[in-house]
């Protein structure tokens, strides 16, 4: 005997009214039980902490300021809940927290479709299906442009870790650097740590763990900015 497909719980968000019906109609009409149907990204957060839904489907630009306040709520939502199958709409590429979303939750329960792409009603449900069975649907348009995208290893940086990790390419010590930015030495060592672990770097040797945050210094940099090589050490 046939068993039909367990209803799938669901927070809708979209500004649109007449886009946001049509969307929660279509979902009841295949076996979905549409919990919430808001229209900004505070009312999508609020709905879902009332509802407790098995998927979030989000349009990406939405009030007050029409940028990325739903991928921006999606993010949120899954860095608290990890498990919550968040699927985002939109009609453009947003590469702002685009990464973010995908990469939360191990990539998985996740899904990116740009709407002028969705052409048929029966791929679409299977995509929601898809991932709210813990699976992943990205647009072929939204992955190449993420994979285009120079990932940049020094943006995790403070202003400060910057200034340090220029000197350290200049070739100064810890005491060298604390002298120029009238710092403790201590307040150095703190800095190159943290520098260190943000960007990753394996748990080697000191010298060798600074060469390697150089050298990532030195490919974050266009070659016209590279250190002044008349620089000595201090």
């Amino acid at each position: 005997m046939r068993t039909e497909p367990t209803a799938v719980r669901v927070v809708l968000a979209e500004d649109g009214v007449l886009l946001r019906e049509g969307l929660a109609g279509l979902l009841a009409r295949f076996g979905f039980e549409v919990a919430a149907a808001v229209d900004d990204a505070e009312a999508l957060l609020a709905a879902v902490a009332e509802h407790r839904p098995d998927l979030v489907v989000t349009d990406i630009r939405m009030p007050p300021d029409f940028s990325d306040e739903g991928l921006r709520a999606a993010v949120r939502l899954r860095r608290a809940d990890p498990g919550l199958a968040v699927v985002a709409l939109s009609q453009y590429v947003e590469l702002s927290y685009a990464a973010d979303l995908l990469d939360s939750g191990d990539g998985r329960r996740v899904g990116y479709l740009l709407k002028d792409r969705v052409v048929d009603v029966a791929d679409f449900v299977a995509a929601l299906r898809q991932v709210a069975d813990g699976g992943t649907v990205v647009d072929p348009k939204v992955i190449r442009q993420l994979i285009g995208r120079r990932r940049d290893p020094l943006a995790a940086l403070s202003p400060r870790e910057h200034e340090v990790l220029a000197l350290i390419a200049e070739g100064h010590s810890n005491a060298a650097i604390a002298r120029r930015l009238v710092v403790t030495d201590a307040t150095v060592g703190k800095h190159v740590r943290s520098i260190l672990a943000k960007l990753d770097l394996p748990q080697t040797d000191d010298t060798h763990r600074r060469v390697l945050a150089v050298l990532a210094y030195l490919r974050g940099r266009p070659a016209t900015e590279r250190p002044d090589d008349s620089a000595g050490p201090g």
